[in-house]
């Protein structure tokens, strides 16, 4: 099989990219903005480029007849919400109908949970509930996913390319090397995390979720999407679990959801009028009062998901970014 990875330096990527290296069965092209010091160890070709423009894609898909599809981009920051519906939306169409002209026979995207799986209420969500466009309309990284996932299912049927969507809720565990899903865990070490959310969370290792999107290939049925998740804890379970991980106290104080949105605002404003990064933002107060529990019961029998110990994930990841990054 010769597959195309897009997005294969980012934090799934290369968990997907070494899952299929060591199959040891497949010609893999790898195609990203950038490079990567894994991905040269490994037996696979890199193709640089933008999935959005170029003719580099066009020739990277040459003699493929699969795509796992993972390019993206992580953001919270309202600033950035052109950018990703570019590289969601239009990167995803270009994809599809570049894919159809090589041949291309099924397309695993990479999407999100929070398209379908968030409410303000404690619920657990599964593949059968709808986008949560209102909800998440002022959070521009899941409504472009919500655009994505349409245009991915719709050009699938125009084109005829089988489809497939994996929806891995946070990940977690080692190597996220830009940190575009393990920030928050990172603030937390640094006691960036003075209040406990009111919501839920839900995380997966993105080791767990790599091995389903690589199974997603021969396993998943074309026009459906799978939820990866792991465990379903309330904000102050998960920190006082990370606490205890990394032997550090967890945060005590409590506030209303909107007197932590509002606080939220204040710092961000005051830090940003200094040229410096915030330590907390007003989007991640505001999602940080919402549940984002999800229910991987389709992904466990059709995609072979399973999910490891989820204190070992939180081990991982606290030991990866203690190695370099914090």
């Amino acid at each position: 099989m010769n597959i195309l990875v897009t997005g294969a330096t980012g934090f799934l990527g290369e968990h997907v990219v070494k899952l299929l290296a060591d199959e040891g069965q497949h010609k893999i092209t790898t195609f990203a903005r950038s490079t990567s010091p894994i991905l040269r160890e490994l037996d696979v070709e890199q193709v640089r480029g933008d999935i959005t423009e170029g003719e580099e894609l066009v020739s990277a898909l040459k003699n493929c007849d699969t795509v796992l599809h993972l390019a993206g981009v992580v953001s919270r920051d309202p600033d950035d919400s052109q950018m990703m519906m570019r590289i969601h939306v239009d990167g995803t169409r270009r994809v599809y109908k570049c894919a159809a002209a090589a041949g291309v026979r099924r397309v695993v995207v990479s999407s999100s949970s929070g398209t379908i799986a968030v409410s303000k209420e404690a619920v657990i969500h599964n593949e059968n509930d709808d986008y949560k466009e209102e909800l998440v309309g002022g959070w521009a990284y899941y409504t472009s996913k919500i655009y994505q996932e349409r245009v991915a299912f719709q050009l699938g049927k125009e084109l005829k390319i089988d489809t497939v969507v994996v929806n891995p809720s946070l990940l977690l565990g080692p190597g996220d090397r830009r940190l575009s899903s393990t920030k928050d865990v990172q603030r937390f070490l640094r006691g960036q995390t003075p209040v406990v959310p009111t919501g839920g969370i839900n995380f997966v290792d993105a080791r767990d979720a790599a091995k389903a999107t690589v199974n997603a290939i021969s396993k998943g049925r074309a026009g459906h999407r799978y939820l990866l998740g792991g465990p379903n804890w309330s904000c102050e379970e998960f920190l006082n679990r990370l606490a205890r991980a990394a032997q550090k106290s967890a945060p005590r104080f409590k506030l209303p959801g909107k007197l932590q949105e509002i606080g939220a605002g204040l710092i961000e404003e005051v830090f940003k009028a200094v040229g410096q990064n915030p330590p907390v933002d007003r989007i991640s107060a505001e999602m940080g009062q919402h549940h984002w529990w999800c229910d991987s019961k389709k992904a466990e029998k059709e995609l072979d998901f399973k999910q490891r110990e989820p204190s070992i994930t939180l081990h991982d990841t606290i030991k990866y970014l203690r190695q370099g990054l914090l």
